[in-house]
């Protein structure tokens, strides 16, 4: 290698994920051969963003930086031959957005270390990422612990003169999860027709919006699961849940040009008919005590529009008669080759004060992705102290549903799906 032999750059305890405010310090280190004339030797830490209209294509249509900082480690010399160590240290503004990476852009920091030489002579270059967590707190989102419902109808033609009336409504036990946590989800359909309807379908969404000046939308089913249909004339009801894999988080605080959205989608194939629940994925849990029963209507909050007056609720129908039968599900993304739910521990993908971690996890691979490419999300979710930091192993399988467009309406809100029965009358 010449005069040069090793050029590094060491984190304090192999550490790689930081918190705003922290200070990321550590050692550029250099062995020669033979002595080395320099100018001057730097380092520099930086801190950016950067989209593009064009699958993952690094020259920027758009960027912003959070920081960029760079301190000159020793002044013009000469190194002898051997090895020699310089220690730095930087502190992170409080302001900086968690790391991010898509197919359209990126939230990136790293470390550069540079040795100057005298003119005609090869500068030397290193660099090395490093991870940035700007936990998102769910406890400090509006009505984060209420649960989220919409409701629809939905009026079809079948064989040509007959008409039917299909009612369809959802809700999730919260508006806010962490990786790890189970989304408990309910399902109500009143099929009031002489037609079967179609599977009914239950989706997690995940929408990236890339702000350049014509925004992409990164729209991808990130899990799903699948029921039966309903016979003509019943009322059925469907119980499933989704476990959160790991996400990169709701809110890239302190971001401009990258938008992070989370749906649970129901919807029916046939008649068409679909709600849309706008969710949150942080950090740290919802601190809440279980108060309503899982698939209750929320008691504060905003609550779905009434259904029309010639379709009845839950209770009318038991009244006069109306049994509710039970959708089987017929298929989920998140179980394995033999059928059984994949199972995840919370503390395995998400900060908790105080936490330690479990014995049974193995220490990070230096030759693992520090990235989960199916999703955006960051990996390890978190460390605690000078521990080595966890990386997020699941086994999960997410279908290959991903779409971008320009520009993507976003799935309704849910003030919007709860309006949509005066659109239908």
């Amino acid at each position: 290698m010449g005069k040069l032999q090793e050029f590094d750059i060491t984190f304090t305890n192999n550490k790689v994920v930081y918190g705003p405010g922290e200070a990321v310090s550590g050692t550029v280190r250099v062995r020669t051969g033979n002595s080395l004339q320099y100018k001057a030797i730097k380092v520099t830490c930086q801190g950016s963003c950067g989209i593009s209209n064009k699958v993952h294509d690094t020259s920027w249509s758009s960027e912003e930086q959070y920081f960029n900082s760079t301190l000159t480690l020793t002044d013009k010399g000469t190194l002898t031959a051997g090895e020699h160590s310089f220690s730095f240290q930087f502190v992170l503004p409080v302001s900086a957005p968690t790391s991010f990476e898509g197919p359209f852009g990126r939230i990136c920091y790293r470390v550069r270390a540079a040795i100057d030489t005298p003119r005609f002579s090869k500068d030397h270059k290193a660099q090395k990422p490093f991870y940035l967590l700007n936990l998102l707190n769910l406890n400090m989102v509006p009505d984060i612990e209420h649960s989220s419902s919409a409701v629809t109808t939905k009026k079809f033609s079948y064989l040509l003169v007959k008409t039917g009336t299909l009612m369809l409504k959802a809700n999730s036990d919260l508006r806010g999860y962490i990786p790890g946590q189970v989304i408990r989800l309910a399902t109500e359909i009143h099929n009031k027709s002489g037609k079967d309807t179609g599977c009914v379908l239950a989706s997690l969404l995940q929408k990236v919006t890339y702000r350049t000046k014509r925004p992409v939308c990164d729209l991808r089913t990130i899990a799903e699961v699948e029921g039966a249909g309903v016979k003509a004339g019943k009322h059925a009801e469907w119980r499933e849940q989704i476990i959160v894999p790991p996400l990169p988080q709701s809110e890239l605080v302190g971001c401009s040009l990258i938008d992070i959205d989370y749906y649970i989608q129901v919807s029916l194939k046939s008649p068409d008919a679909v709600v849309t629940l706008p969710i949150y994925i942080g950090n740290i849990a919802v601190n809440v005590s279980p108060s309503e029963p899982y698939g209750s209507t929320p008691s504060s909050g905003l609550t779905p529009s009434a259904p029309p007056a010639e379709d009845l609720s839950l209770e009318a129908m038991c009244a006069r008669g109306v049994a509710s039968e039970e959708i089987p599900t017929k298929s989920h993304s998140q179980q394995d080759a033999l059928g059984q739910p994949v199972t995840m521990s919370p503390s395995a993908f998400s900060h908790a004060p105080g936490a330690t971690l479990p014995p049974d996890h193995r220490r990070t691979n230096a030759s693992e992705p520090l990235f989960c490419v199916s999703t955006g999300a960051t990996i390890p979710f978190f460390t605690t102290g000078n521990q080595t930091p966890i990386p997020t192993s699941c086994s999960l399988i997410l279908p290959p549903e991903y779409s971008w467009d320009y520009p993507h309406e976003p799935p309704p809100t849910y003030e919007e799906s709860c309006s949509s029965f005066n659109n239908q009358q």
